[in-house]
């Protein structure tokens, strides 16, 4: 019974044991077929894809942006010339005028009465000079009869010419009492927008407060933007080796970008530039005139300054946004002719809009990847999809709508 019981024991144990190293067999088979199965998953993704442009070098025109001020061509102070009391204001404040509108009146009563005593005094004199002209005619008959002397003669003659000359004052102080009459009525000497009344009605207007408003003229209008020292110097640098070709002469186009980022519809050209640096800045002024019939754009409103005109000779665009920094500096993915990415160093230059200028690194016919390189590494084979085909993927959208061009100034 003993044997029979410890057979018993032996062979459960036995049995027990190959349980386990069945248990044990079936989950290794099972782990390395799972495996197999993930690797073959693996193998079975497709390639990433991504998105990317062809690059082409070309002669390309460059745009320089500044940020500018406006300021009227021509603001006049309007002042009165005369000292008296100031009748009435006739403009509206802030209206747009005419050149000769009536601005202000003043009170005409003690001029129209110096006009009158003016009047009266030439009268005067036009009489004595006519009394002294008879007695010069009835005295040279009689000087050369020697019923005169010749004294009597020369009295006549400068009693006559004293006569004479007393008139033409008399009239030059009529003429200066008119003039001060006339401006009593202070009108506009240019067409522009008005601003407030400095002095009300009824105020007595002399030396020390003769300014009564001012009139800003709207069309031309200027626009001053100024360039820094180190900006001057990389834009003469660059044109002295080539890398941008200016404009004729100079000639820039300046186009106006508005606060809501829209284009003025008239654009200017540049028609003066400072002699010199200003010394607490430490940049150069320019200015430019633009067309402004319709009175949009108000002196002093900050705007942005475009100068058209400039072209960059076999240069390179890519987007912005296929640009990447590394410790090395910047880079891009290119997609060689096996579909394999490639991450390529550049040199970039300016940024115009939403695109970089790539000075070193690229050339014309490199396949650039401007959306999905975030993910990719040397070697890689990816699926690529042209950047103009692929609306709405992607960060950003793969074309922008052109501006709409500047109408040229008047």
């Amino acid at each position: 019974m003993k044997r029979v019981r410890n057979f018993r024991v032996t062979f459960w144990s036995v049995k027990g044991r190959v349980r386990v190293f069945t248990v044990i067999a079936l989950c290794l088979a099972a782990l390395l077929t799972g495996g197999c199965h993930k690797k073959k998953q693996a193998a079975a993704l497709p390639p990433p894809a991504v998105i990317a442009t062809e690059v082409v070098a070309k002669d390309t025109p460059v745009t320089f942006e500044y940020v500018a001020q406006t300021k009227s061509s021509r603001e006049v102070n309007i002042q009165a010339r005369v000292r008296g009391f100031l009748d009435k204001r006739v403009y509206t404040e802030g209206a747009i005028v005419k050149e000769g509108d009536i601005l202000f009146l003043m009170d005409k009563k003690p001029f129209q009465a110096q006009v009158d005593g003016a009047e009266a005094a030439l009268a005067r004199q036009k009489a004595a000079m006519e009394t002294a002209r008879l007695n010069l005619e009835r005295t040279k008959p009689l000087t050369a009869k020697n019923a005169l002397s010749q004294k009597d003669l020369d009295d006549a003659t400068g009693a006559f010419e004293s006569a004479a000359a007393a008139v033409e004052q008399a009239k030059a102080d009529l003429e200066t009492q008119k003039l001060n009459l006339s401006y009593c009525t202070i009108t506009s000497p240019v067409t522009g927008i008005t601003g407030a009344a400095i002095q009300q009605d009824g105020a007595y207007i002399n030396s020390m407060n003769s300014q009564l408003t001012t009139v800003a003229v709207l069309s031309p209008i200027w626009v001053n933007f100024s360039i820094s020292e180190n900006e001057l110097k990389r834009y003469r640098d660059q044109v002295a080796i080539g890398e941008i070709r200016p404009p004729k002469d100079e000639n820039y186009r300046i186009e106006i970008v508005l606060v809501d980022g829209s284009i003025f519809p008239y654009a200017g050209r540049i028609t003066f530039a400072a002699p010199s640096f200003d010394e607490k800045t430490g940049t150069f002024l320019i200015r430019a005139s633009v067309s402004n019939p319709k009175g949009i754009l108000r002196p002093n409103q900050y705007v942005r300054a475009r100068m058209n005109g400039a072209i960059r000779p076999n240069s390179i665009l890519v987007p912005q946004r296929a640009v990447q920094q590394g410790a090395k500096g910047h880079f891009v993915w290119v997609v060689n002719k096996e579909s394999q990415a490639e991450s390529r160093p550049v040199v970039v230059g300016d940024l115009m809009g939403d695109n970089w200028f790539i000075t070193e690194g690229l050339r014309s016919g490199d396949r650039v990847v401007v959306d999905g390189g975030l993910t990719l590494r040397p070697g890689v084979v990816v699926t690529v999809k042209p950047l103009d085909a692929s609306p709405g993927w992607g960060p950003a959208k793969a074309t922008e709508p052109k501006p709409t061009p500047a109408k040229k100034a008047d």
